[in-house]
């Protein structure tokens, strides 16, 4: 058989229904500035999908940094990777702002977020050592523990006691491969909103010998002093080993950065297979990123809107009893109970009649007939978005719903 024939028959668990999905909840194309509005086949919709969340994507504060970066250096400079050719003062600079931020010993700045923690984590194990992760941990986290070829245990979703279980048989493990255990969990969670509980996994390091990573992508920029991200808002950022995060989100850019001890981070610099055998980031995103950071730094009103915005959005849903009382972050996911293909007439209803444009998951990323219709306030939007939103959801929800 041709290795290519299956393709033929299926084209993925989404992919069956390209004809309905593309352009639509799948591929959409939108235009204009990124606000809490945007351009979508044409009309203005209020958009529920970007991790924008202190609004600064479309300011005319980064695209003024990002011009003159651009004018100074173009995009090309510096090329290769940065062990061979790609290495400059401007990097180090970003890295060693960072580290301070965040409060540890030094960081590597990595090209980006999915590549970056694969490699992470393919860098970190070896066969003897055991990994023990979040069962909702991003693709990126599971793409990574694939590569490992050692043992590999999930628990429950933020079920401390079924990790102690996990950690129990992970150290009888390790007595007898002679490896280590390594615990990775998220910051923020993308598909519950809930902060993960970094800090009673803290408090098991004193019964049990592990590592521990967090992955927050989106508690960077949001939560913490000064934004500077979930480890600072649960008081912990000394009991953390390695600290993740992208700027995708509040941030606003592309490339990510792992944050720990320098041993470690030096280790990570020659050895890290996604840094060493890519091109380094070109000088106009490194230079800013620098800026970014100095201003999610200052953004405290930009963070209580969020926060205000977020509260009003989730005040209403709570009422209606469409979302989890868990959610502990801006991240507000309504789970419904509807086939995949219900849930595009939905959206597709609800972009047509009402221009509100809300993001779905659907299977395979969750359980066959369930449905995420996930909502991403930001600082941007306002009590008539949320009005808007909810009227749509009232009318069009008990008509879909199984």
């Amino acid at each position: 058989m041709d290795v290519f024939n299956k393709f033929k028959i299926s084209k993925g668990p989404i992919g069956d229904f390209q004809k309905i999905v593309e352009g639509k909840c799948a591929f959409p194309k939108f235009s204009g500035t990124i606000s809490n509005k945007i351009k979508f086949n044409n009309e203005k919709v209020i958009t529920w999908s970007y991790n924008n969340y202190l609004g600064i994507a479309g300011s005319k504060e980064l695209k003024m940094i990002d011009t003159n970066s651009q004018k100074k250096w173009g995009m090309t400079f510096p090329m290769g990777s940065r062990m061979m050719t790609g290495d400059t003062l401007l990097h180090e600079k970003f890295e060693n702002n960072f580290a301070k931020f965040v409060n540890k010993e030094s960081a590597l700045l990595l090209n980006f977020g999915y590549q970056g923690m694969l490699s992470i984590i393919d860098t970190l194990l070896d066969k003897n050592d055991v990994v023990i992760s979040d069962e909702q941990c991003h693709a990126c986290i599971i793409d990574g523990i694939r590569l490992h070829k050692g043992k590999h245990f999930i628990f429950k979703h933020n079920d401390i006691s079924d990790l102690e279980e996990k950690l129990i048989l992970a150290t009888k493990h390790i007595n007898i491969s002679k490896g280590g255990i390594l615990v990775i969990t998220e910051g923020v969670f993308s598909m519950s909103g809930a902060q993960g509980k970094l800090k009673e996994i803290c408090k098991l390091k004193t019964k049990y010998n592990f590592r521990f990573l967090v992955d927050d992508a989106h508690g960077f920029g949001v939560l913490g002093i000064n934004g500077s991200g979930t480890l600072s808002e649960q008081k912990i950022q000394n009991k953390v080993d390695l600290y993740f995060t992208t700027f995708t989100k509040s941030m606003a850019s592309f490339g990510a950065v792992i944050a720990g001890e320098s041993y470690l981070i030096n280790y990570f610099k020659y050895n890290l297979r996604s840094q060493i055998f890519s091109k380094s980031l070109p000088m106009p995103v490194v230079n800013g990123l620098i800026e970014r950071l100095k201003i999610i730094r200052k953004a405290n009103s930009n963070r209580l809107r969020l926060f205000k915005i977020t509260a009003e959005l989730q005040h209403e849903l709570l009422k209606r009893k469409l979302i989890s009382k868990n959610i502990k972050s801006p991240i507000t996911p309504v789970v419904l109970k509807m086939s995949s293909k219900k849930a595009m007439e939905l959206q597709a209803e609800m972009v047509r009649d009402y221009k509100i444009y809300c993001s779905i998951i659907i299977y395979p990323v969750v359980p066959k007939n369930t449905v995420i219709f996930r909502l991403t306030p930001t600082s941007l939007h306002t009590s008539n978005d949320i009005e808007k939103t909810l009227l749509a959801f009232d009318i069009l929800f008990p008509k879909y719903v199984q």
